[in-house]
């Protein structure tokens, strides 16, 4: 049996730390997790020393194109295949990141740059390795906290507010993954999106929310079968809340916004603003 390839963002902390350490124990896997803070990595990455799979690290600040880019190019370079695409980093709708308004280098704003941008530009570049690894999966770590996407003002520089832009995010990257589906064979490439619990005690939900509903535990069970469920082979095109299949924002399953989400997108990622 051929290596699995798994690729997980936003490895340090929270759920994808958790993820991260469920998935060290799976035999004949290769992991590859991206952190922006590489002591943290090297931290994380010391906790799984003794694992049942081979782990190895990439760094980039998801804020900046340039630096998503790099990394998919590092990841191709340690990889020729990848069976598994967790698309989990993420900032959320307040602290520590801050609820102002915030523009990234790239001239985006911050929480689109980072929950929507950055996942879609990682994937598009790492599509060909996903083919070859095929039967392969995308699993998009999103929201059920979703707001319509201003197409027009799509950095939010009127009305801004940072429960608008996370949602805003969130309902992006549901949207285009479903258009990619549609364009994927199921049969290769998976993709599918997930709320994978509510205010989970992770420091991003506890530094901007302040309390937790659902445990950690709740998240990792979700995501985990997105992962590896084999009865989830083919299965392409859905969101989950939790385990249970679930709808997303209307908007997302209008065929018009997702190829104009999808435009946008491109645009934002192929020329930064």
């Amino acid at each position: 049996m051929s290596e699995r390839v798994i690729v997980v963002t936003g490895a340090t902390d929270g759920l994808g730390r958790a993820l991260s350490g469920a998935l060290a124990r799976e035999p004949a896997t290769k992991l590859i997790l991206h952190g922006r803070d590489q002591a943290r990595l090297d931290e994380l990455a010391g906790t799984l020393a003794d694992a049942e799979a081979s782990v190895q690290t990439v760094r980039a600040d998801f804020s900046e194109l340039a630096q998503v880019r790099r990394v998919a190019d590092e990841i191709a370079g340690l990889a020729d295949h990848i069976s598994v695409l967790v698309n989990n980093a993420g900032i959320g709708a307040g602290e520590p990141d801050g609820t102002d308004r915030r523009v990234t280098v790239d001239g985006n704003e911050l929480r689109f740059a980072v929950n929507h941008l950055a996942p879609f530009a990682l994937t598009q570049r790492l599509l060909p390795l996903l083919d070859r690894g095929a039967p392969a999966r995308i699993v998009n770590v999103a929201s059920i906290g979703q707001s319509p996407i201003d197409l027009n003002d799509p950095s939010l520089e009127h009305g801004y507010t940072g429960v608008r832009a996370y949602g805003q995010s969130k309902l992006a990257m549901i949207t285009t993954g479903f258009l990619l589906a549609r364009r994927l064979d199921p049969q290769r490439v998976t993709v599918n999106a997930l709320h994978p619990a509510t205010y989970m005690p992770t420091k991003m939900v506890l530094d901007s929310v302040g309390y937790s509903i659902d445990s950690l535990e709740t998240g990792l069970k979700a995501t985990l079968r997105l992962v590896l469920a084999p009865e989830l082979e083919g299965v392409t095109g859905q969101f989950y809340d939790r385990t249970s299949v679930a709808r997303a924002h209307p908007d997302a399953y209008d065929a018009r916004v997702q190829q104009q989400v999808w435009d946008l997108s491109s645009r934002l990622t192929t020329h930064p603003a």
